[in-house]
C-alpha cells in the first residue's frame, strides 16, 4: 500500500490549499485555526504521511487506538463485503458479525459476560452508569443507590455524565454545576501522591479512602466504583499492585459494582488483552472501544457480568429490561471489521508483542532520558508509557508548559508524533506514548533518539532563560 494513498501530489496540495475554516477541530480551535493545519492523507504500520509528503512515526496510534497499525487493507474488503450483504439492521434483532464479536469478547473475558454495543468509549461508560443505577433499583428496593465513585484526574469520556465522572476540573468546569451523583477520591498517582505519602510505605491509603467514602456517603446511596486500571490522560499512572485487588474487595464488601474503563487500556495495549488482567480482578461492568476495532470503524461496547445481566430478565410487564437504545450499536460492517481485528491480534500475538516491545522501549527510554535532569519519572506497562518532566528531580516542580509543548513540537519537527497529558494545570507535564502494537525495534530506537534530542533542546532553552 502506498503511504500517500492519493492519486497524485497535486491532488494532495489542493487539499491543503482549500479553505478548511468551516471545519471545527475540538483540540485546535479559534486563533490556532488561522495557522496551517496538518492534513493526513495516508498511513502504513506505525507511519503516517501528510499532504506535503512528510512522514511521521505516530507514537500515539492516532488517539491511543490504532492498535494493529495502519494500512490493513483486508479490513476494507471485509467492510465492503459486509455492507454488500447487509449494511445495517437495528438492535431489535441480532446480526451475525455482532453476535460473533460479542462471543469473542465474552471468551476473552473468561466466558461469563454479555456484551452491549455502542459507538464510542464515552457511550460505553455512559451505558455502564445507566446499567449500574437500574441494577441497584432492582436489587436494592427502597434504597437510592445512584452515586458513582470515581478518582480525581480520571478521564472517562466527553458526554456530560462521563465528564462529571472524570476528575479533570479543567475539562468539566465549563459545564458545571452537576447534581452530585459522581463523588471523587484521590487517585493512585504515586509519583505525586495526593496524600503526601511515600510509595511502598503508604498502606495503599488511596484505595482505603474509597471505603471511607462509601461509608461517608452511605452504602445505600452508592451504585458503583469506576476505575481505569492504568490512568491514561493524567500521564499514565500505574497503580501499586495491591491497589485494584483492594478496590475490588471493598466493592464486594458493600455490594457495589466494579466498573472498569478499558477504553484505552484494552486490547493488548498494556501487554495483556485487558489491563485489569494484570491484577486478577473481575469487573462487573467493563467499557471497551478504540482497540476493539483499532479505529478502522466506530464501534464500542459495555460488557456486563452475567450476574448483573440476569437482574434485567423478566416479563415485558415487569419493565426490567435495560432502558438503553443505540441506533448504530453493533453496526454489521463495524462488527465484522472488529472480529477480524481481534483475530489479527491473536494470530500475531500483539498483546505479547506489546509486553516485549514495551519492555525494550522502556529500557531504552530510561537508559537515555534520565541523563537529562528534567526527566522526573518514566512509567508504564506494555506500550502505554509516560515521561514526566520537571524542573529538577528533587523538587519535582513540573516543567513549564511552554517547554513541555516545545518537546512535543521538536519531536514532530523530527518526524515523530508524541502526546502530552491532559490533566490541566496540575498534571499536564507528561509526554505520553501509545504507539501501534506493531511498532518495530528500529522505530523504538528512532523514538528514543528523537525524544533524547527534544529533551536536550528543552534543557538548552531552560539554560538560555536563566
Amino acid at each position: 500500500m502506498s503511504l500517500t494513498n492519493q492519486p497524485d501530489p497535486e491532488a494532495r496540495r489542493r487539499v491543503v490549499e482549500q479553505d478548511l475554516g468551516n471545519v471545527m477541530h475540538p483540540l485546535v480551535q479559534h486563533k490556532a485555526l488561522e495557522q496551517k493545519q496538518m492534513v493526513v492523507t495516508g498511513a502504513q504500520g506505525s507511519t503516517i504521511v501528510d499532504a506535503d509528503g512528510s512522514t511521521y512515526l505516530d507514537a500515539m496510534a492516532g488517539l491511543w487506538c490504532v492498535n494493529i497499525g495502519y494500512g490493513r487493507t483486508e479490513l476494507a474488503q471485509i467492510a465492503a463485503e459486509q455492507m454488500q450483504a447487509m449494511a445495517y439492521y437495528p438492535h431489535t434483532a441480532i446480526n451475525l458479525p455482532a453476535a460473533q464479536l460479542g462471543e469473542q469478547v465474552n471468551q476473552l473475558m473468561g466466558g461469563d459476560y454479555h456484551v452491549y454495543f455502542v459507538n464510542s468509549g464515552s457511550e460505553a461508560n455512559e451505558a455502564g452508569f445507566k446499567i449500574a443505577r437500574q441494577y441497584a433499583k432492582h436489587e436494592f428496593p427502597g434504597e437510592f443507590r445512584f452515586k458513582t465513585i470515581s478518582r480525581y484526574y480520571a478521564y472517562h469520556g466527553t458526554t456530560l455524565a462521563t465528564l462529571a465522572a472524570g476528575g479533570m476540573g479543567d475539562r468539566k468546569t465549563k459545564f458545571e454545576p452537576y447534581a452530585g451523583e459522581f463523588v471523587h477520591v484521590p487517585a493512585p498517582t504515586c509519583y505525586r501522591c495526593p496524600l503526601g505519602l511515600e510509595a511502598g510505605k503508604c498502606g495503599i491509603a488511596c484505595a482505603k479512602l474509597i471505603e471511607t467514602t462509601i461509608q461517608g456517603e452511605g452504602p445505600s446511596t452508592v451504585a458503583e466504583v469506576i476505575v481505569e486500571p492504568i490512568m491514561s490522560a493524567v500521564g499514565v499512572a500505574v497503580p501499586p499492585d495491591e491497589y485494584l485487588p483492594m478496590v475490588e474487595e471493598i466493592c464486594r464488601k458493600y455490594d457495589v459494582l466494579l466498573h472498569v474503563d478499558e477504553v484505552i487500556n484494552g486490547f493488548g495495549r498494556t501487554g495483556k488483552m485487558f489491563a485489569h488482567q494484570h491484577w486478577g480482578i473481575s469487573p462487573d461492568i467493563m467499557a471497551v472501544a478504540k482497540g476493539i476495532v483499532s479505529a478502522y470503524l466506530p464501534i464500542a461496547a459495555t460488557v456486563v457480568k452475567n450476574e448483573v445481566f440476569n437482574s434485567f430478565l423478566g416479563e415485558v410487564a415487569e419493565a426490567r429490561q435495560v432502558m438503553q437504545v443505540n441506533t448504530y450499536g453493533g453496526h454489521p460492517a463495524a462488527a465484522a471489521v472488529a472480529v477480524r481485528n481481534i483475530e489479527i491480534m491473536l494470530e500475531e500475538k500483539l498483546p505479547e508483542r506489546a509486553a516485549s516491545m514495551g519492555a525494550y522501549l522502556m529500557e531504552g527510554l530510561k537508559d537515555r532520558l534520565f541523563r537529562h535532569g528534567i526527566t522526573g519519572d518514566i512509567r508504564g506497562k506494555g506500550l502505554l508509557i509516560g515521561i514526566e518532566l520537571v524542573t529538577d528531580r528533587e523538587s519535582k516542580v513540573q516543567l513549564d508548559g511552554a517547554l513541555v509543548q516545545g518537546v512535543v513540537d521538536t519531536c514532530k519537527a523530527h518526524g515523530v508524533i508524541v502526546g502530552r497529558s491532559g490533566g490541566g494545570a496540575r498534571h499536564s507535564n507528561t509526554i505520553v506514548l501509545s504507539p501501534p502494537l506493531v511498532i518495530t525495534r528500529g522505530e523504538c530506537d528512532t523514538l528514543i533518539e528523537v525524544l533524547d534530542r527534544a529533551l536536550e533542546d528543552a534543557v538548552a532553552k531552560m539554560a538560555g532563560r536563566a
